[in-house]
């Protein structure tokens, strides 16, 4: 095995299509919290949703964009306004962001012990990323960085028969951000390259910024969560940006 480069790769919107899954389990928490919502989400907002994901860092945020659909919210309101929304939702309800949390993998544990095939039928992977996890993990180590809690990204990925020891997942359960863990990574692997893949922008904006992380190459996931704004934007930043068929044979 070659040692000289590892990779440290975001779930949701570089391994995993999860968008609709994710505005589901949205809309179902929110029902809990607002007794007036229906009981399914339209398909219309399901739609509208993918395009409101890039703003999301994390997954308890999509109980708050699913109620903001059906208050009547559009995407573009919703895209100018999002912080203040999401602060003036929470304030409503009288609840904090680690109750939406629980609620949020509460609610995602109910629908995997009801029908653990339908929910992973909501969660594919980008085509072709399965093989290529296959052969990474036979080249290069690798490891997970995500805001998902880890159980959800373990089911995912047994669910595809890919193999990935449980320290090598860092997600949401370590209360840890992603400049923590790459720092750690550096720890860890101090005389490996690592590369960073993130579909972000704001994530990878972040981690370019802090002096500790110079040396992380970072890779700008287009096939994943961004805007049009967001791939320009990205264009005159200093890293790399990777369509999905440059990530297969990277």
């Amino acid at each position: 095995m070659n040692n000289l480069i590892i990779y440290a790769l975001d779930f949701d919107g570089v391994i995993c299509d999860s968008a609709v899954e994710t505005a589901i389990t949205g809309w179902k928490a929110a029902g809990s919290l607002w007794e007036d919502m229906p009981k399914t989400a339209p398909q219309a907002m399901i739609d509208q949703f993918r395009l409101i994901r890039p703003n999301i860092e994390t997954g308890y945020e999509a109980i708050l964009s699913m109620r903001l659909l059906y208050l009547g919210e559009t995407v573009e309101s919703i895209d100018d306004g999002y912080s203040a929304k999401m602060q003036a939702l929470l304030k409503e309800a009288q609840v904090s962001v680690d109750d939406l949390k629980k609620l949020f993998g509460e609610t995602r544990d109910v629908w995997i012990d009801n029908d653990l095939e339908d929910w992973v039928n909501m969660n594919p992977l980008f085509n072709g990323v399965a093989a290529k996890l296959h052969s990474l993990g036979q080249q290069y180590p690798w490891y997970i960085v995500t805001t998902k809690q880890e159980r959800f990204v373990r089911q995912i990925l047994k669910a595809n028969a890919i193999e990935l020891a449980d320290e090598r997942i860092f997600g949401l359960d370590r209360n840890m951000s992603k400049v923590d863990v790459l720092k750690g990574l550096l720890k860890i692997h101090p005389d490996e390259v690592i590369y960073f893949v993130e579909d972000r922008l704001p994530t990878l904006l972040n981690v370019s910024k802090n002096d500790e992380l110079a040396n992380v190459k970072l890779m700008f996931a287009l096939w994943g969560y961004n805007t049009a704004k967001d791939k320009a934007l990205a264009a005159g930043q200093a890293f790399a940006s990777q369509q999905l068929e440059d990530f297969l044979v990277f």
